[in-house]
């Protein structure tokens, strides 16, 4: 657990970030697990994620709203009749703060945030704690999903002066939006060794009057050491680090944190984070006939089967939570997050790929079935996420976990039926509860449930193979496995009875960029056009709902409005740099599953764009937000760390390389250098905190090879436009014919996948 430190103002105690929860979308490094911690001491706070425990009759308890009443997010609108009289982020509250000379109180969280909604109800439903918001600070609510760009400045404030941080957010500012104490979760009232949210509240108010002062000087000499901290630029530097040195120290950080018998790169919480897994796949692939490149694939390959098996993922519907509480995948964080289920398929089908082994791409289908199912909307876009808690029955107070787990009992009840062949009295339920490692008991520790919420329940999770099931039983294989999917489908069907978790409808052009690429990918790889249809339903939903034709911007977010409309915010919230780096990415996918030029036609005019609102030409990469959005923020920010999302710097590199391969244009290729080299630094002091733009550097410095296949020949085709050295290549007696090219210089001509297949092994 963490422990918090304090600053004090004329002997008066403030938290310096205060209790709660250090959490993060962002991956699973030491600044970003969920953790909680106290103030002035080292009794934790219960480990909290990403859930949700509101329910209409807990968050409405007050009849008169306050002004998020009108906003389109989720989460704001769960907020919209708190006593606490919330202001959305913007000019309003700002002229408020400056014209009363209040300090703004600014909450972040987003809606499927479980110790966001704790706080909620501990403390924003409480009409004493409203009135002392109201009285002495201007309060201000942030859904983190909309505005990236606040939540990143504030919680690299509150990192850099703690140890860690997380959500709910909760930062003190002065009305000019400089940051001057911030914390995460508070309770509410003063415990034997922590400071409570009122008395917080109260001591920020007192200081406040009688000691500004001081508290500007403190915030201005922070920002000034964040700017200072946070600057990323090419300085000096001509050119990036070395690929090859990058690359084994990467891989030698991993291969110190992997964890032998479970998988994964961490003790607990352990998170999925792809970009790790890509790493090491690409690492094996040009290290193949080497000692550490086979470590690589056997590190992936086990950590995605050890997932698999574990409770993070969801046996009976399917998709992946976000996180494990425990070193061995069993109890997660029951949210599930669409920027996982995006970027979980393309890693477990590169698996399928290196393997051979359908578990694989049994587990990438399963998925994407998941999302069409959960997540989909009619529009072809994709929703956010579902929420962790829900009511175990219908009126009753949501619980974490209720909609996932099982009593032996209710499994039993379910499955009756006796199983023929077996070398002793069984029933279906008896057999699925042995290979999932139910208990009477339930198979949930008390340390993972602080709350009590999980007692006698059960996470399904794979205790053996099926080989050992069966001889356990004396049954045949595949009949085991035929007993077990149908028991699974039966739970499936009684578990659609169960109240469901909140859906979090807001719909985001990052994740949904994201999840373009991963229909796209999985479809190409696997063969199934129906995934691709998929990915190309996506894309049109992002150019009709999330793309404004006029100035060539992306839109952040849309909502999914009544009878299956698709409704905006009113100004518009416009995309940030993940919008475009992930929508580029997801397009450039698209074109290469499908062959559609469009896509890729698309994809240049939004880098173009991307370059015009984000790219630092002093510095080098770019900003994660447009100047002018972010006006008023102390920091402009570039992301410098892979975690559950890649950074959209990373995915920009790779965006910039292949760009330049489909056009030829130099000065893609000349950005990328100048990003890489602007993240020098980063990546040589810490590697393993950027895999995914390792990865860009090692394909930025090898002469990486193009396949062009001429289906149709057309001389005039966009893509023959755009690289006019296709103009000489010719198809061989009218078949489809193939060119492996370098640096613009092509093979021989080959009609012969076979050939193909030889070529590129070389």
């Amino acid at each position: 657990m963490l422990g918090a430190r304090a600053w004090r103002f004329r002997g008066l105690l403030l938290p310096r970030a205060g209790p709660g929860l250090a959490a993060s979308c962002r991956g699973s490094s030491s600044r970003d697990k969920d953790r909680s911690v106290t103030v002035g001491s080292s009794v934790p706070m219960p480990a909290g994620g990403k859930a949700s425990r509101t329910n209409c009759s807990q968050s409405t308890p007050q009849k008169v709203p306050n002004h998020l009443i009108n906003e389109k997010s989720p989460y704001l609108l769960q907020h919209a009749y708190n006593p606490v009289d919330w202001y959305p982020w913007g000019q309003e509250a700002f002229d408020k703060a400056r014209k009363e000379n209040k300090p703004i109180f600014l909450s972040v969280g987003y809606s499927t945030c479980h110790w966001c909604h704790m706080m909620e109800e501990e403390s924003f439903q409480n009409e004493e704690i409203g009135r002392l918001l109201n009285e002495d600070f201007v309060s201000v609510k942030v859904d983190r999903e909309e505005r990236p760009d606040v939540d990143k400045v504030y919680m690299t404030f509150v990192q850099a002066t703690s140890s860690g941080g997380g959500w709910p957010m909760s930062v003190w500012l002065t009305p000019n939006l400089q940051p001057f104490v911030g914390g995460t979760y508070f309770p509410p009232e003063d415990g034997l060794t922590r400071v409570g949210f009122r008395t917080v509240l109260m001591r920020i108010r007192d200081q406040w009057k009688q000691n500004k002062s001081t508290l500007l000087e403190n915030s201005q000499r922070v920002t000034t050491a964040l700017l200072a901290r946070s600057e990323i630029s090419m300085g000096d530097r001509q050119l990036p680090p070395s690929a090859a040195t990058m690359n084994s120290r990467c891989f030698q950080q991993l291969d110190e944190g992997y964890d032998e018998e479970y998988g994964g790169f961490a003790e607990a919480p352990k998170f999925p984070t792809p970009v790790i897994l890509s790493f090491l796949f690409s690492y094996w692939l040009s290290h193949r006939l080497t000692q550490d490149g086979s470590r690589a694939q056997q590190m992936a390959l086990h950590t995605l089967k050890m997932m698999a098996n574990g409770g993070i993922r969801d046996h009976v519907g399917q998709g992946f939570h976000r996180y494990s509480t425990d070193r061995q995948w069993h109890v997660p964080h029951f949210e599930k997050m669409l920027y996982d289920q995006a970027q979980l398929p393309v890693a477990y089908s590169q698996a399928y790929q290196i393997s051979g082994d359908e578990f694989y791409s049994d587990v990438a289908k399963g998925i994407l079935q998941y999302v069409t199912r959960n997540l989909s909307h009619r529009s072809g876009g994709f929703c956010s996420a579902e929420d962790a808690d829900s009511p175990p029955e219908r009126g009753m107070r949501p619980k974490e976990g209720a909609f996932y787990v099982w009593t032996v009992k209710e499994v039993q009840q379910l499955l009756p039926e006796p199983v023929p062949g077996a070398t002793e009295p069984l029933t279906s339920g008896q057999l699925l509860t042995k290979h999932y490692g139910l208990t009477e008991a339930g198979n949930i520790s008390p340390s993972q449930d602080p709350k009590g919420e999980l007692q006698g329940q059960n996470v399904l999770t794979v205790r053996y193979s099926l080989e050992l099931t069966a001889a356990r039983f004396g049954l045949d294989v595949e009949a085991v496995r035929t007993l077990l999917n149908a028991g699974l489908e039966k739970l499936f069907q009684a578990r659609k009875h169960r109240p469901k978790p909140h859906l979090d409808s807001k719909m985001l052009a990052a994740w949904n960029g994201l999840m373009v690429s991963g229909y796209a990918v999985t479809g190409a790889v696997l063969g199934q056009e129906r995934l691709i249809n998929y990915a190309i339903n996506g894309a049109k939903f992002l150019k009709r709902h999330m793309f404004d034709v006029a100035s060539g911007r992306l839109k952040r977010t849309c909502y999914a409005g009544s009878g299956g409309t698709v409704e905006h915010s009113n100004p518009p919230c416009w995309g940030f740099l993940e919008d475009y780096a992930f929508v580029v990415r997801g397009l450039l996918d698209l074109y290469e599953a499908s062959q559609e030029s469009a896509w890729l036609e698309w994809a240049l005019r939004l880098q173009d764009t991307q370059d015009r609102l984000f790219w630092d030409s002093r510095g080098g990469g770019y900003f994660c937000s447009e100047a002018e959005l972010g006006a008023g923020l102390p920091l402009r920010l570039k992301d410098d760390q892979d975690g559950a999302e890649p950074s959209a710097n990373s995915v920009s590199a790779h965006n910039l390389l292949r760009l330049h391969g489909f056009t030829g244009h130099k000065d893609w290729m000349d950005k990328c250098v100048c990003l890489l080299t602007a993240f020098s630094e980063r990546m040589r002091r810490v590697p393993v905190a950027l895999p995914e733009m390792v990865r860009a550097l090692s394909a930025h410095q090898q002469t990486l090879k193009q396949v062009l296949i001429l289906a149709n020949g057309d001389p005039s085709s966009f893509l023959s436009r755009q690289l006019p050295f296709l103009s000489t290549l010719r198809r061989l007696e009218d078949r489809a014919t193939a060119y492996v090219c370098e640096n613009q210089a092509c093979s021989m001509p080959i009609t012969e996948p076979c050939e193909l297949r030889k070529l590129l092994h070389q």
